[in-house]
């Protein structure tokens, strides 16, 4: 009989125990950093508070989030950095390239979760994307085959009267420095264009840049993937319009808002894939774990009125293989 009664304490032990790990959950309040290079609000940002409601992490519930943004000067995002850390978070989502290498730099134990980095291999801030190694993991922007390359030659064959493309970076921006030198220069000499390099590392030099395009006598822009380019998304594009320039972007809201056509991932998505890493770690995964996820393709969309105002007629090949036309 004893037997038997130790039998039946250990079974309801074992039934209940994981409803005692779930009450503790529910009554647990989680509290995430999130560290920005403009503002840390915008489509991408609601994505990732609504994917979080969906997996039940409620803001003024069971969920703090304190948000940090550096309004374009990227040199703050170290001490950004330092001040999530010091509020003890359970985790940091850094969103972009810049604020990804600040958390990383400071700290080397509290998780980080990054979004919106193109090769997170190739500028350090994990080992493999399979097998990310020390505390970072997250979502990149990356897709097999290069994507600034690919860019140019939409931007190319969709202006093919372009000779002269100014190409717009952020030399604050690891991905930038690793990968620009390796992509554009062959393809740029492939597709017979001259390139005007214009590095922009804040916001306030962004209009500068594009009046020293239009001094050189570009006949196109390709804008390279960068917070402070891409905030607020009508910026870019409406001194393209002035400029009478065709541009290509990485983000689709830039098109949204104006601009002729972008080549990127679905930043929704990624975001929305951000989510589901915060929920993994609330609940106990650890970021070497969970390997990186990247997209498995880039969206086209090209904006038909933008191409009306700027006198350009969009060729059929490049038409047909848009994701999404906006008229």
């Amino acid at each position: 009989m004893r037997l038997i009664g130790l039998a039946v304490i250990l079974a309801v032990s074992l039934v209940l125990a994981p409803l005692a790990v779930q009450s503790q959950q529910a009554g647990r309040v989680a509290r995430i950093g999130l560290l920005c290079a403009t503002r840390c609000e915008g489509p991408g940002l609601d994505v990732l508070r609504a994917g979080l409601r969906d997996l039940g992490w409620v803001e003024g519930r069971n969920l703090v989030i304190e948000a940090r943004a550096a309004g374009g000067q990227l040199d703050r995002l170290p001490m950004l950095a330092r001040e999530l850390i010091a509020l003890n978070p359970d985790l940091i989502v850094a969103s972009g390239p810049q604020p990804s290498r600040a958390a990383k730099d400071a700290t080397s134990v509290l998780p980080i979760i990054f979004v919106a980095v193109a090769d997170p291999v190739r500028v350090g801030l994990v080992q493999s994307l399979a097998r990310p190694g020390g505390n970072v993991t997250g979502v990149a922007t990356l897709v097999p085959g290069g994507f600034m390359a690919k860019q140019l030659e939409l931007l190319k064959e969709a202006v093919p009267r372009a000779v002269r493309v100014a190409t717009l970076g952020n030399p604050t921006n690891d991905v930038y420095r690793v990968t620009f030198p390796v992509e554009i220069p062959p393809t740029a000499r492939a597709l017979g264009l001259q390139i005007q390099v214009l590095e922009v590392s804040e916001p306030g030099q962004v209009e500068g840049a594009i009046e020293a395009a239009v001094r050189e006598r570009a006949d196109a822009l390709h804008v390279l993937g960068d917070p402070i380019f891409h905030s607020p998304p009508h910026r870019l594009p409406d001194l393209a319009a002035r400029a009478r320039l065709p541009a290509i972007y990485i983000v689709a809201d830039l098109v949204r808002a104006g601009g002729l056509m972008s080549y990127g991932p679905n930043f929704t998505d990624l975001f929305r894939r951000a989510a589901s890493y915060v929920d993994r770690i609330l609940r106990g995964a650890k970021p070497i774990d969970l390997p990186v996820e990247q997209p498995t393709k880039c969206e086209l969309v090209i904006n038909l009125k933008t191409a009306k105002a700027l006198g350009l007629t969009i060729p059929q090949s490049v038409l047909g293989r848009a994701d999404q036309l906006i008229e």
